[in-house]
């Protein structure tokens, strides 16, 4: 078997760590170092570099925690990242040659939050299969709603109605800049008022990000006669717009402001090849936000799941006999 060798991540790596995701088959912009580099301070980074000789072959985007490696706490997926042209031997070969690594190095389990399909430029279900290599467990499975636009934009006859209503109410999206008033009117209040719980990113750390991909990171607000009614912050990739943050006030049903917001947004990106509304499902994936999964199906979102795994880095001599 090929020997590869690994190398952790070092500051002095940034430009050929960003170089190599660019040109990756499987990693969007939140695997670039300024995304992951926002809140360093929260996790001990644990990225690590694959290497044949001096060449870069695959990038693992992690942070540690005692014995335990996560595919980066701080992002909302990752996995082994690699090149387009990539086969599967040398998939598993890279998998193996981390794994004994991580394993040397006393890091007993790693787990990944999967990239959804739809980040994926081609076809790359190669840890699904060293998953299934390794022994490991699926352990929690979200639900995410997606929208196919080659299918087309059809909402359901209750948005169509809603829309009407936020026609007559004179509703005005703007493409803005004004986070603070999102954040801190809309967003904030509404999760703590539902849910209990704070956005991830706060109000400085989301201007930061726009500020360093203003082509990836989007607002879009809803106004009536001028006051802030809801806002989305969407991250734009290659063939996806998500749907990141979403947010209405306490009028948002009786001016249909979100829904106003939504529609113009999913028309505006028709060209993409997916409109994401994340996750509707809660507790680890075992309880469906029934609610919140009928809104977005009505706007005729249908379902996608994204597994989360964990695999026991002692079993890394499967994948080696595997390929025997």
């Amino acid at each position: 078997m090929k020997k590869y060798t690994i190398k952790k991540y070092e500051p002095t790596d940034f430009e050929k760590w960003n170089a190599f995701i660019s040109q990756a088959k499987n990693a969007t912009f939140l695997f670039h170092r300024d995304f992951m580099g926002y809140h360093k301070n929260r996790f001990e980074d644990f990225s690590l570099i694959v290497l044949d000789g001096e060449k870069w072959v695959a990038v693992l985007p992690a942070n540690k925690v005692g014995e335990v490696v996560y595919s980066h706490q701080g992002l909302s997926y990752g996995s082994i990242v690699v090149k387009n042209n990539i086969k599967i031997k040398e998939y598993l070969i890279f998998a193996h040659t981390i794994m004994m690594y991580l394993n040397s190095n006393n890091i007993e389990t790693i787990y990944f939050k999967q990239i959804p399909t739809i980040y994926n430029n081609r076809f790359s279900e190669e840890l699904n299969y060293v998953t299934f290599l390794m022994k490991g467990e699926i352990y929690r499975s979200d639900l995410h709603m997606v929208i196919e636009n080659e299918h087309g934009y059809k909402p359901n006859r209750n948005r169509t109605r809603a829309l009407k209503v936020a026609d007559a109410m004179g509703i005005e999206i703007r493409l803005d800049t004004n986070y603070k008033d999102f954040w801190n009117h809309i967003l904030i209040p509404n999760l703590k008022t539902r849910y209990n719980v704070e956005p991830v990113h706060s109000v400085a750390e989301i201007i930061l990000l726009a500020d360093l991909f203003p082509k990836q990171i989007k607002l879009y607000n809803a106004y009536k006669s001028g006051i802030i009614k809801a806002g989305v912050v969407v991250f734009d990739m290659e063939d996806v717009l998500h749907f990141q943050y979403s947010s209405g006030d306490d009028e948002r049903n009786d001016t249909a402001s979100l829904d106003a917001l939504f529609d113009f947004v999913i028309q505006k990106y028709s060209n993409k090849k997916y409109i994401s509304f994340g996750n509707c499902s809660e507790e680890n994936g075992c309880f469906l936000n029934v609610g919140l999964a009928y809104w977005k199906e009505s706007f005729g979102a249908t379902s996608m799941i994204q597994n989360f795994i964990k695999i026991s880095t002692k079993n890394y001599s499967k994948l080696e006999d595997a390929i025997k």
